[in-house]
């Protein structure tokens, strides 16, 4: 399943994105780019449109107000959510208890796609397949319905048969941007990957149309 990121500050430019994709296609990730500056209106307008949603917002904290600000998040007509694995077990555990009679699901960032070795290094002491191995064990044992990770890490969670994988860092081709560990869609499904988060080369087309279904026939 492909997830067209958003990410704008505007509305109109936001829903315009909406209005080109085709919510039996595709779902629609709204983060915080979008949900701090347009807030919970692009989210009922996917919604709306037939799209699942996927907010990515992130959630790093101590696990009471994780917990609160999930339950607050609740009553949004989303399906996914995410928190980072780095806050720890009981953060991840109290994400659960907050979506506990709902149907969203729980994810958890493990290292973010711009992260190299060199900055897993300094930053965990660590190299980045050491740090997603690592926060994969928590993910686990926090029991959380999934994480996420790059493409080059997807071999690692289809050994973990309990957590689904959303992968962001799709590219087309090589890029020249700020994700480092990155893979074309086919390459990244053919490793088994749940969800594809793909944004820019779909957003930024000139074709938004032709760009999505170029994608999505891809990997049929």
């Amino acid at each position: 399943m492909i997830i067209v990121a958003i990410d704008e500050t505007c509305f109109v430019k936001a829903s315009e994105i909406v209005n080109k994709l085709d919510s039996k296609k595709c779902m629609i990730k709204i983060g915080s780019v979008s949900y701090n500056s347009i807030g919970q209106d692009i989210v009922y307008y996917a919604a709306e449109k037939g799209f699942d949603i996927f907010l990515d917002l992130k959630l790093h904290d101590i696990p009471n107000t994780v917990k609160k600000s999930i339950v607050g998040l609740t009553s949004l007509p989303i399906q996914m959510l995410t928190v980072h694995t780095s806050g720890g077990k009981d953060m991840m555990m109290a994400a659960m208890d907050a979506v506990l009679g709902t149907e969203i699901k729980i994810f958890g960032v493990t290292a973010l796609t711009s992260l190299s070795n060199v900055d897993t290094k300094e930053i965990f002491q660590r190299t980045t397949l050491e740090q997603v191995n690592a926060m994969l064990d928590l993910a686990e044992s926090a029991q959380i319905d999934g994480v996420v990770c790059s493409p080059h890490e997807l071999e690692l969670v289809s050994k973990r048969e309990s957590l689904l994988s959303i992968t962001p860092g799709i590219r087309l081709q090589d890029s020249d941007d700020d994700q480092n560990r990155v893979m074309t869609p086919k390459e990244a499904i053919d490793l088994g990957a749940n969800y594809l988060v793909i944004g820019r080369p779909i957003t930024e087309s000139n074709n938004i149309r032709k760009s999505f279904n170029d994608i999505f026939e891809s990997i049929q």
